[in-house]
């Protein structure tokens, strides 16, 4: 059913639903690329453009260097350097070319939800659906805490005023850490993920794009350097200009820096800009959450009530609201583990979206694709392997905990598959007539 439905993406692109089916025979649709409607009507449905879609990307990406600092207390200033240095070529951009590609071939909300359920079909959309939703929002509950951690530093902030002399030394760069401090792989190489993942979470608001085809390529690559520049400039510059013990270098550490190259008063708008940044990513990351269930509902995975758009403000207010709850519902854990349960749940999803991106290569070359990576399949392979071999790595380094919350919630999540599906064959839900109805 999954080859059928590709093959109608193949040969009637155009006429597209969000969901990848095609309209009924005789039937016709007035848009020229696939969106996603929901089930309130709007009249004025507003895009997102270049500008605003380059910055949500960096937004649901990084925005700014705030939550490196762990990297270097785990392994010290070089190894974070050459961290934020190598890790964006051999993750980052592997999956922003994927984003993409799979963004302007099938733009709809819902994003690798649709990618999955045309390759393998609807399990495993729902599959992707339920481990990138969950990372997702792990991955909110650990912004307020980010937030609270610069927070605790702020005051009092005003009683120094005028720069203090400031002196980069590049010797420190090259520094391997302090001895007699153990080099902590784990936390090291889960900060550089975390830092520097979730590039594809704008995909489920492609429905929500002018021009997906043309915005997403240019929107994904201008964020790619906003956010290497983001890390890697005020990296380079603390550790040049500071020196302190290593275990300083804990979340929060670049207002104190701040404050020991130029006094209370650069500490104070650090602060202020660690707060905006994590509001910003609390944003950015809850509206990928809240978009991807709308569009899982307009495809017939969820029950048609995620799909209920806001007469005020066209956004999905039932999945903005579940989202919170859920991000709230993790809060309690710390924020180490907050994130090693996010990034262990979204290399799960990750693997399942590489899988998938080949896969459609190799079975359905002539889609159309607006943007193509330019490679040829046995480099794709390769281009995948490699941040493939880093996700085994990421996940065999989780703690029991982790393993734990993430093993609960992955089977809880197959568990939700075959649960909607006796809700959808006895109608005790309403849902909509997505393109994975018949396969439920």
């Amino acid at each position: 059913m999954a080859e059928e439905r590709v093959r109608i993406t193949e040969e009637q692109q155009p006429t597209m639903t969000a969901a990848g089916a095609a309209p009924p025979q005789g039937q016709t649709t007035a848009q020229e690329h696939p969106t996603t409607n929901s089930t309130t009507a709007t009249v004025d449905h507003r895009k997102l453009t270049l500008i605003p879609l380059i910055f949500l990307i960096y937004f649901e990406v990084a925005g700014g260097p705030y939550g490196e600092e762990p990297a270097v207390q785990a392994t010290g200033p070089l190894f974070a350097i050459l961290g934020f240095l190598i890790f964006p070529f051999i993750w980052s951009i592997p999956e922003a070319l994927i984003t993409a590609e799979l963004s302007t071939a099938l733009p709809g909300n819902g994003g690798f939800v649709i990618w999955a359920d045309r390759a393998f079909g609807p399990f495993w959309g729902s599959v992707m659906g339920t481990l990138k939703f969950l990372s997702g929002v792990i991955n909110v509950a650990a912004f307020p805490a980010l937030c609270i951690d610069y927070l605790k530093k702020i005051f009092p902030i005003f009683s120094s005023g005028l720069p203090r002399y400031l002196a980069i030394l590049p010797h420190r760069w090259i520094s391997t850490g302090q001895k007699g401090v153990e080099k902590d792989w784990t936390l090291f190489f889960n900060t550089l993920f975390w830092n520097l993942n979730f590039w594809d979470n704008v995909s489920t608001m492609a429905g929500e794009v002018d021009n997906p085809q043309k915005t997403f390529p240019v929107a994904l690559f201008s964020a790619v350097i906003f956010t290497c520049l983001s890390y890697i400039i005020p990296l380079l510059a603390v550790t040049g200009a500071v020196s302190v013990d290593q275990n300083d270098w804990e979340t929060g550490f670049m207002a104190d820096a701040a404050e020991m190259i130029s006094g209370k008063w650069l500490k104070f708008w650090v602060e202020v800009g660690a707060v905006l940044s994590s509001i910003g990513l609390f944003e950015a990351q809850l509206s990928s959450c809240a978009y991807q269930l709308l569009g899982m509902a307009n495809l017939g995975f969820l029950p048609k009530f995620f799909a209920h758009r806001s007469k005020w403000f066209n956004t999905p207010w039932v999945g903005i609201l579940l989202s919170t709850v859920m991000a709230l519902a993790v809060s309690y854990m710390n924020f180490t583990d907050i994130v090693s349960s996010a990034n262990f749940l979204y290399s799960l999803g990750m693997l399942l979206e590489f899988a998938s991106f080949l896969w459609l290569r190799r079975k359905f070359p002539t889609m159309k694709r607006p943007y193509r990576v330019p490679m040829k399949l046995p480099a794709l392979v390769i281009m995948c392997l490699i941040p493939s071999g880093f996700l085994v790595y990421i996940m065999s380094i989780a703690t029991k905990v982790v393993y734990l919350v993430s093993g609960l919630m992955a089977v809880a999540g197959i568990g939700f598959y075959f649960l909607m599906k006796v809700c959808k064959s006895k109608r005790w839900l309403e849902f909509s007539n997505g393109d994975s109805e018949e396969d439920f």
